[in-house]
């Protein structure tokens, strides 16, 4: 599919018995192609939030400026199969300790280069997590940058209360019990479906005081002390008051223990278009002349 001299392709990825979908998106002019980037999205989503088939979104703004992105969906959401309707068996350690390090491998196999990674919310989490567990994974990656990413929810407000401890805590456990998976389009509450098992495994992660696998008990926060973490940048939208909120990315970094992070709050009073939330600051048309090269500048001064 062609769409401003950029070609995009469906490509799938082994990981056991699952097929992971990764999009690659790129420039048609072979030698301009560059560092290859992947992106990983978040929970109750799919590689979508960085990508229209039409070539809008970041995945399409960086492969314009040359960059070979990889655009992953985790197992059984998005265009990998089988689909979480059809097999929902897993959670989020199968993503940290399976499909990360696979993904991490078969852009580094297909380019045989050290990748950017750029993740989304829950993303953020479980890329770190996979960072500090497989020290291998170190030196195929550049540098991160991460939207809206937490692990702790400690914030208290309405939208708290509805969004994660009303919904999610408990209506979400209760309502997949028959069905095995959350189906979140169709509630209206999300781009894709979720498992069940993924769900209650991020209610453990996002409860918990400690960075520490629920399914396994590896200290990921004892671990990341002594991790060489690449250049890293994290942004939040001012207007994101539970999934991303500015307190919970900053308590995320000082978990990391990462010397080498920086963070940036998007809003209008910082000078940017718009008072961001946690959609919207990667789906937002102002995004693309506003913090999307700025993001565009980091990945080249780490390239």
């Amino acid at each position: 599919m062609h769409s401003a001299n950029i070609i995009q392709s469906s490509q799938f990825v082994t990981c056991n018995e699952h097929q992971l979908h990764v999009r690659r998106i790129h420039t048609e002019d072979e030698s301009k192609k560059r560092t290859p980037i992947l992106m990983l999205h978040g929970s109750i989503e799919n590689g979508r939030i960085f990508y229209t088939k039409s070539g809008k979104g970041l995945a399409g703004f960086l492969a314009k400026q040359g960059f070979d992105v990889f655009v992953a969906d985790y197992r059984g959401r998005g265009e990998s199969t089988p689909s979480v309707k059809e097999k929902n068996d897993h959670g989020y350690h199968s993503v940290t300790t399976e499909d990360i390090p696979t993904l991490v491998d078969y852009v580094y196999q297909q380019t045989n280069q050290a990748c950017h990674v750029i993740c989304h919310s829950w993303g953020g989490v479980m890329f770190a997590s996979a960072y500090v567990r497989f020290p291998e994974l170190q030196s195929k990656v550049k540098s991160m940058v991460k939207f809206g990413t937490k692990r702790q929810v400690s914030v208290m407000n309405i939208e708290r209360l509805l969004k994660v401890d009303l919904f999610w805590k408990w209506f979400a456990p209760w309502y997949t019990k028959k069905a095995g998976y959350l189906d979140a389009k169709k509630m209206k509450v999300g781009a894709d479906s979720e498992p069940r098992q993924a769900l209650l495994e991020s209610i453990e992660w996002v409860k918990k005081s400690v960075w520490v696998d629920p399914v396994d008990a590896f200290d990921y926060a004892e671990k990341a002390k002594s991790t060489d973490w690449p250049p890293t940048w994290h942004l939040t939208g001012v207007s994101d008051y539970s999934l991303g909120h500015q307190t919970d990315v900053k308590l995320f970094m000082d978990e990391c223990s990462n010397a080498k992070a920086k963070f940036s709050l998007l809003s209008k009073q910082n000078g940017n278009a718009l008072d961001y939330d946690h959609i919207d600051i990667l789906t937002a048309p102002e995004a693309v002349n506003d913090h999307f090269p700025e993001v565009l500048a980091f990945l080249n001064e780490h390239d």
